[in-house]
């Protein structure tokens, strides 16, 4: 039977269901006597996905070569182009510059009076689990336990919340999903397309690196157990990595040579052991300059890099480590004092983490600032001019774009307006840290996903409209 699937004002799918009776179950490897394992198979057993399981699904709509013609052109990657043009084409970013010819195919915008800009990026964000509506059904960011690294973000993402809709009206493409920290190790993050979809993978970034969230500080020895102090969550964090170790070592030394019966599989120590092979971003929550460096510590012992600190208020106590370290710092822009570990927050905490060389990072955490990432960037900005620092315009543009695209490793595809980049792209009603700035029109891999302007370019979930959509 076909079954429709309703995603109002953007994408209608029709989907057919077909049986397949008359196949043979599908067995892991693990189950199988055969030593002979493909290329393939063996990939996947280092992934910890079998039978490519939870592949990303994502399929860009259907897109028209366009021109954006007589914009100011803020590309993030140094470089600012007034009165310029910018060519979309086969879903790539095709050329930059000055009166550029116009394609026979092409579709033209006047961006007269506007700006362009890469479609932002949130490096921190809980949408689909901690859902609008913020109700306790919709709540699904936190276990209980010391260490939960056998979860998995996207198995708790709802693709229909409303929340992604109104963050891409706002300009942001791109978020990495994560578990909350009420434990030690939360688990895998999820790098998201914020384009409303029927799956979590039908969202998921194409290939985009696996990451661990971890945390420190008060929210995970604030629980009902172990740990109830700051020793106590060094010591959990330091005791699961032995036991990850140990299991790394048995399965590095199972997949440089693979005879016989691969180890037993863990869920958990199969994350982890990803991020002892390198193969995983790690992301951690923490606040404090002293549980920042505890945490530092802890990846040297185990030979891990960490590739950002979260919210990391107290981050410009040690920017010239993080610096020294090329670990990123993802902060709000002044957020501060709603905590005990808060209280040291500064406005001008982004930009003298800038300052000193670190790769500063402007997130929301937050459901309502992830749909102006572009004014938080832009708070962020005034207090670091206020307190005396020559911070570029295009520079803290990189707050939002070229710094978070590096910290959830897609800076080669996102993050920066460069030729044969993914044409993420934003048009904005004038300059995008003024206040009074809105997002006009959203593209993504070259289709327009969204404009302010057309009800039809404004995608919402069925959840929302509660029935037939009245014109």
């Amino acid at each position: 039977m076909p079954t429709v699937v309703r995603l109002s004002g953007l994408v209608a799918v029709l989907v057919v269901l077909v049986g397949c009776a008359g196949t043979e179950p599908s067995t892991s490897p693990a189950d199988r006597s055969d030593p002979e394992i493909d290329t393939a198979t063996l990939e996947n057993m280092r992934e910890g996905t079998y039978n490519d399981a939870f592949e990303s699904s994502y399929e860009p709509l259907p897109a028209t070569p366009t021109l954006i013609q007589d914009a100011t052109i803020m590309t993030a990657a140094g470089r600012t182009i007034e009165d310029g043009d910018l060519l979309m084409r086969n879903r790539q970013i095709d050329t930059l510059g000055t009166d550029l010819p116009v394609p026979d195919e092409a579709q033209v915008v006047n961006g007269t009076g506007m700006y362009v800009t890469p479609g932002l990026i949130d490096s921190h964000s809980h949408l689909g689990v901690s859902a609008t509506p913020e109700v306790g059904p919709h709540y699904d960011n936190n276990e209980v336990g010391m260490a939960t690294p056998q979860l998995w973000m996207e198995h708790g993402v709802w693709p229909q919340g409303p929340g992604f809709a109104r963050a891409l009206a706002g300009g942001t493409t791109t978020a990495l999903l994560l578990p909350g920290s009420g434990d030690l190790i939360e688990g895998r993050g999820f790098t998201a397309k914020l384009l409303p979809a029927r799956t979590p993978q039908a969202m998921k970034f194409p290939d985009a690196p696996g990451t661990l969230k971890m945390a420190c500080g008060e929210n995970p020895k604030g629980g009902p157990g172990f740990p109830t102090t700051r020793m106590g969550t060094a010591a959990g964090l330091r005791s699961t990595f032995l036991d990850a170790q140990d299991y790394h070592e048995q399965w590095q030394a199972w997949l440089n040579a693979p005879s016989g019966e691969p180890p037993e599989r863990d869920l958990g120590m199969e994350t982890l052991a990803q991020v002892l092979r390198g193969e995983m971003l790690v992301q951690v929550h923490c606040y404090r300059a002293d549980d920042m460096t505890t945490v530092m510590e802890i990846a040297q012992e185990f030979d891990f890099d960490i590739r950002s600190f979260h919210h990391a208020v107290e981050a410009y106590k040690i920017r010239d480590l993080l610096a020294e370290q090329d670990i990123s710092a993802s902060m709000w822009s002044n957020w501060w004092g709603f905590k005990m570990e808060a209280f040291d927050g500064i406005p001008q905490n982004v930009a003298l983490v800038h300052d000193a060389g670190a790769r500063a990072i402007v997130h929301s955490d937050d459901d309502l600032e992830i749909q102006r990432l572009h004014h938080e960037a832009a708070k962020a900005l005034r207090a670091g001019r206020e307190a005396g620092l020559e911070i570029s315009r295009n520079e803290a543009l990189r707050w939002i774009t070229a710094h978070s695209a590096w910290a959830l490793g897609i800076q080669d595809r996102v993050g920066t307006l460069e030729p044969g980049k993914n044409a993420d792209v934003v048009l904005w009603s004038g300059d995008p840290f003024s206040v009074y700035t809105t997002a006009q029109r959203v593209w993504m891999d070259g289709a327009l996903v969204y404009d302010r302007t057309d009800p039809e370019r404004q995608p919402r979930s069925d959840f929302e409209l509660g029935g037939p959509r009245q014109k």
